[in-house]
């Protein structure tokens, strides 16, 4: 079992550190030969186009092989995040076993949500990482245009999200303060509990609207990214049609994969307000707000 004194993502890692290696080790294999696929598919196209078929073999063994990584990992995964969120889970209500059951219940759950995180959302993020660095590559290949446009779009959605850090932190601590109290509120009756899941509406509302706005700013970035690429590649450069499809996947690729940063950001932002909570014996709303804007 994890130790009580103290939880969270870098404490998880401590105590399953082969583990962990190893399904991360599966997600960068995975990951790699995806982000190859777009240009073996380019090298496909150009192929049979001249009336050969080798590199359309190639394509085909990199799916394969890419297959037999994705089986694999989804395997080893659900065995190793099962055996993290029981010795989490022992771990958490040790630590909180002087709290009421109504703070236990809600942290038991929110301590899931620090697997969930390793389980989903990092391979996503690691996913993204890996996608933007051979996209990079790939794209500067081409033409260094092509590649300024793809990092210019990157630095510009993350200060986009550092302006909203803040405000993602102050409601994802709101709306977890609510949730602590739910098992209590359920024990008084309906009309507590109807104020109750109004203030948790409320506060996922406010999360949601400013996702919304973040989403919106970002994507129309993404839009002028990819029809700038296009722009490029068929305007200013004589490439083939295969090169030309390289081009066009790799760059709305990477902006599906530039979209992930700031999601994954938020959902840091959540953990962050997850892991003082698993950590403290207090549970005083406005003393937590203050200790994260000091």
């Amino acid at each position: 079992m994890m130790s009580a004194k103290q939880l969270g993502i870098l404490a998880i890692i401590q105590r399953f550190p082969v583990k962990l290696t190893c399904t991360w080790l599966l997600v960068v294999l995975e990951n790699i030969l995806l982000a190859l696929v777009p240009l073996y598919i380019g090298f496909a196209i150009d192929d049979l186009l001249a009336g050969e078929i080798n590199k359309l073999m190639h394509m085909a063994g990199l799916l394969v092989l890419l297959t037999l990584f994705s089986v694999l990992r989804r395997i080893y995964d659900t065995r190793t995040y099962g055996d993290i969120k029981v010795s989490l889970g022992m771990a958490v209500d040790d630590r909180n076993d002087k709290q009421p059951v109504s703070v236990r219940n809600a942290r038991q759950d929110m301590a899931r949500e620090l697997v969930d995180f390793l389980e989903h959302e990092l391979p996503q993020l690691m996913t993204a990482v890996i996608q933007i660095l051979v996209t990079l590559v790939v794209l500067s290949s081409f033409h260094w245009h092509l590649a300024g446009s793809a990092l210019a779009l990157t630095l510009t959605m993350l200060f986009i999200y550092a302006l909203f850090d803040k405000r993602f932190y102050l409601l994802n601590g709101e709306l977890n303060s609510q949730m602590e109290k739910q098992v209590e509120i359920l024990k008084t009756g309906s009309r507590p509990l109807l104020a109750h899941l109004r203030r948790l509406k409320k506060y996922e509302v406010k999360l949601s609207d400013t996702e919304a706005v973040v989403y919106g700013l970002i994507f129309l970035l993404v839009c002028a990214f990819v029809v700038t690429n296009l722009w490029q590649a068929a305007g200013l450069m004589e490439l083939s049609s295969g090169k030309i499809f390289s081009i066009v996947s790799y760059s709305w690729e990477y902006a599906e994969a530039a979209i992930l940063l700031p999601v994954s950001l938020q959902t840091w932002s959540r953990l962050k307000n997850i892991t003082q909570r698993l950590n403290t014996s207090q549970t005083d709303e406005k003393q937590m707000l203050a200790e994260s804007t000091s």
